[in-house]
């Protein structure tokens, strides 16, 4: 007989060969989205800036780069992050925890009401499911899209897109994960931005509206479906999710690919006292 822990070490094994082969197929299968990450952090205090932009949020944002002992802003700056992240986490467990209550009564030949339909197909437009497939394959498709992400993993993805808080689009927009909006007046205009270019980096009122946005984002855009495959995996052999594990997922976050990926588990394990 082949005990529990063998038997979830095969498991593991078998997400992280999983992994391994999604990685070299991702110049293959991964491309551009009408959302993308900026990868290069810009500070605010370079030399160029003539004077200083006003903030486009009411949010007291602690300075960062103020606190001199490098650990102590580490702390700082996780520690601001961390009720954000918490909370998003939460609300979607409770979201997930409905969405399998449905799919439990639908399995067991219950109809769905006229008003749980109608909430069905809200949230399936919202993560990006369509809302005409029947039943059972949007219930199946959010099970995969509506989930946590690691605290872990959000909170040090932040601090290497933001440079620890410090960057001009985090000071100014919130902006922690350096995401690109495209309506005139969004956010904020990059600098060095090439001629015929016309987005920005986009600006947030809270520190919840831009968490929502990054959850939302890595839970619904196509360019993040391996990341989501490989939770749903962990989840279905009740495996914890692990942050190294679904950083794989991210190779399309950056331009940097496998490179990007690496810095990020390396972070990972860098900081996890403070984690």
């Amino acid at each position: 007989m082949v005990s529990p822990n063998r038997k979830k070490h095969k498991t593991i094994k078998g997400i992280l060969l999983i992994v391994i082969f999604f990685m070299a197929l991702s110049p293959i299968l991964f491309y551009s989205v009408s959302e993308v990450e900026v990868s290069d952090v810009e500070i605010a205090n370079k030399p160029h800036y003539k004077k200083p932009e006003q903030p486009l949020h009411d949010v007291e944002l602690p300075d960062f780069l103020s606190i001199r002992h490098i650990p102590d802003r580490k702390q700082a700056f996780f520690e601001f992050l961390k009720p954000a992240i918490e909370k998003e986490n939460q609300r979607l467990n409770k979201l997930r925890q409905t969405i399998m209550l449905l799919a439990k009564q639908h399995q067991q030949g219950d109809t769905l009401s006229n008003q749980q339909v109608l909430w069905l197909t809200k949230l399936s437009k919202s993560y990006r499911v369509n809302p005409k497939w029947n039943i059972a394959e949007q219930l199946s498709a959010l099970l995969v899209k509506v989930d946590e992400i690691p605290r872990q993993l959000v909170l040090v993805q932040a601090a290497n897109e933001s440079a620890w808080g410090s960057s001009r689009f985090a000071k100014i927009g919130l902006n922690f994960f350096g995401i690109w909006c495209f309506k005139q007046g969004c956010g904020m205009v990059p600098n060095g931005r090439d001629a015929g270019l016309r987005h920005e980096v986009a600006a947030f009122d809270s520190v919840d509206d831009v968490i929502g946005h990054y959850f939302l984002n890595i839970n619904s855009n196509a360019a993040y479906n391996m990341l989501r495959q490989i939770r749903a995996q962990l989840r279905e052999h009740d495996v914890p999710l692990q942050a190294d594990i679904l950083a794989t997922g991210l190779l399309p976050y950056s331009e940097r690919g496998i490179d990007y990926v690496v810095e990020i588990n390396t972070m990972l394990r860098h900081n996890r006292r403070y984690l």
